[in-house]
């Protein structure tokens, strides 16, 4: 990560855009920390495969807030500093992401058994993908026009429908969307290998290869979003309606698409990207009419405070549940565990339910990064990636 960067100095800042990032990334930490990944509220799990739950909605939230968000960082750049220069710069903050989300694969592993370590590194990824999507998305905003977008974005939609659903899955014989014999799982196994694909399953990867492809059209569809919010000649109140109406209209398609390409976050269906992708415009609207239009910013600052510190706060969270449970301490029983577990079955499990004691131990941890984060934004200090 690069020096911490100083709040004052910072081009100016969208108030709800941060908002909207720091409710999805707050969310985002809350379901991938329960205390007992044995006890979760149906809402706070992902679907099984086809569907949609509340958890499914955040990562392309989130991708689509990338995309929002390099509209407004390269807006005004990409006329003004050579398109090398942007393009360099955005590779070098990709290969960042990309090397952070391969250490959480490798850690602690890496420094006790390297060599092991390497040959079983899950290389796809969540900080992988987002690095991915947003170096592909950062360059063709800077080198195309808002037409090419959208062209761009309805060929990776209907490419991505017509490689699923109608090439034949070598091996298998005839296309198909089910977990490990659909045309992604295979072409994850064929380039990657299963040694280096996700832990719980081996056979195919959530964040594979191929559904990379209309993951990039999520981060368009935040490009044209943030490229149409940026635009001065149109007053709030256009803007907002015409986000409103795109962001209905897209919802309303991916419901269509999905009679017969099926809503599906692990594969990332071209229905599920319209469909969260209209929801992630309803959402940023509605923040936008509501913070930065109508000037409602009573309660917004504990979401920017995790807003403007995304990637740091997603990182370390990730990072310290796992130095936590490397720290082993002795329970009642006499046997041993780790401080994360013990601190859950000391604090958490006697003394509610087990599945409230779960959501009350994920309630806990969005609390005690709250408070480092308010700390961090009360000195001004954002980390850049």
């Amino acid at each position: 990560m690069a020096k911490p960067a100083i709040l004052q100095t910072s081009p100016p800042r969208l108030l709800s855009l941060d908002f909207f990032r720091g409710l999805t990334v707050a969310a985002m930490i809350l379901v991938n920390n329960p205390g007992s990944w044995g006890h979760i509220y149906a809402p706070l799990e992902h679907a099984e495969w086809h569907g949609c739950t509340p958890t499914d909605l955040i990562f392309p939230f989130f991708l689509f807030i990338v995309g929002v968000s390099i509209s407004f960082a390269l807006g005004s750049k990409k006329e003004q500093v050579k398109h090398s220069t942007l393009i360099v710069t955005a590779l070098k903050r990709a290969l960042i992401l990309f090397a952070l989300g391969l250490f959480l694969s490798l850690f602690p592993r890496v420094f006790t058994e390297p060599i092991e370590a390497l040959k079983v590194v899950r290389i796809p990824g969540v900080l992988q993908r987002i690095a991915v999507v947003f170096f592909v998305s950062a360059v063709i905003f800077i080198k195309t026009s808002q037409k090419t977008q959208l062209r761009t974005f309805i060929i990776l939609l209907v490419g991505y429908w017509l490689l699923m659903t109608v090439i034949p899955v070598p091996g298998v014989g005839y296309a198909n969307l089910e977990k490990e014999t659909n045309l992604g799982a295979w072409l994850d196994r064929t380039l990657l290998t299963e040694a280096h694909l996700w832990r719980s399953a081996r056979t195919w990867d959530p964040e594979g290869i191929l559904s990379t492809l209309p993951a990039i059209a999520t981060g368009l569809f935040g490009v044209m979003i943030g490229s149409w919010l940026r635009r001065k000649d149109k007053p709030d109140a256009v803007k907002i309606s015409w986000m409103f109406s795109i962001g209905l209209l897209a919802v309303i398609m991916g419901l269509i698409w999905d009679l017969f390409f099926p809503i599906n976050k692990a594969l990332w269906t071209s229905s599920f990207v319209l469909y969260t992708g209209g929801l992630a415009t309803l959402g940023l609207a509605l923040s936008y009419w509501l913070i930065d239009v109508q000037g409602y910013k009573k309660g917004t600052t504990p979401f920017v405070v995790y807003g403007v510190n995304a990637i740091t706060v997603f990182f370390l969270s990730g990072l310290i549940p796992r130095i936590l449970n490397m720290i082993k301490v002795e329970m009642p029983d006499g046997s041993q565990a780790g401080a994360k577990e013990w601190m859950y079955q000391t604090f958490f499990t006697p003394y509610f339910s087990p599945i409230n004691a779960s959501l009350a131990g994920a309630i806990t941890f969005i609390l005690i990064w709250l408070g480092i984060l308010w700390w961090m934004y009360s000195k001004k200090i954002i980390i850049k990636v």
